[in-house]
């Protein structure tokens, strides 16, 4: 069961992924979607599916009109270094890549560092966010179990999810501290695909409940 629901975890940020926007903006074309750019993305285009950026940048849009924090991604498939002499090693050189990032972004703000290969993950608040935003909660509940799921999705599947996943609890917390509920939040997406949404998940823990039902009686039987 602990599995099922970590899996469920990781299909509800998938299928936000890839139809949110099927429900949210019937008029958007493919073109459009294949070339959507955000000035949130620092770095991580070619890691994050269209549609996540494009999400990315309605969320991130809406928050900065209403609150002004910006909240950043900088999402690498690797660093450019072959191989670290040591843990320590590895760890200095991403705080240094870190701090240089946030050295040149306006505060307030809020920035989401990843790389894939080195399996490194992290969220950077400016000193007046900080406290708006629980890192550890966040980076433990929202991401890092979407991108370490047994399952089949790609590792980049996975990426995609756990940036959207991760972004739109930082700026849902932000809002609420300001007092705000943001019409772009993934949680309050239009009726149709709120509808479908629940119809989907239903399904999925019924199906689950049932075929551990059977696996039990029929593991007794034997």
């Amino acid at each position: 069961m602990k599995t099922l629901f970590k899996n469920i975890g990781v299909l509800f940020a998938l299928l936000i992924t890839l139809t949110t926007f099927s429900f949210s903006d019937n008029n958007a074309t493919p073109q459009l979607i294949n070339n959507i750019d955000s000035r949130f993305l620092i770095e991580g285009k070619k890691l994050i599916d269209p549609r996540s950026v494009q999400k990315i940048d309605e969320i991130g849009n809406e928050l900065f009109s209403k609150t002004g924090v910006n909240i950043y991604v900088y999402a690498k498939d690797f660093y450019p270094i072959n191989e670290f002499e040591s843990i320590k090693a590895k760890h200095t050189y991403i705080k240094g890549l870190e701090d240089d990032i946030v050295a040149k972004l306006d505060s307030p703000y809020v920035l989401l560092s990843m790389a894939v290969k080195e399996k490194h993950v992290n969220l950077l608040s400016s000193s007046d966010v900080s406290p708006m935003v629980d890192k550890d909660d966040i980076l433990d509940n929202f991401i890092i179990p979407l991108l370490a799921s047994k399952d089949k999705n790609t590792p980049y599947s996975k990426v995609s999810a756990a940036i959207l996943n991760g972004y739109a609890e930082v700026a849902d917390r932000v809002a609420e501290v300001k007092g705000l509920k943001l019409e772009s939040s993934i949680g309050s997406g239009n009726t149709n695909f709120t509808s479908v949404w629940k119809v989907f998940m239903y399904f999925i823990v019924i199906t689950g409940l049932l075929a551990y039902t059977y696996a039990v009686l029929r593991a007794r039987k034997r």
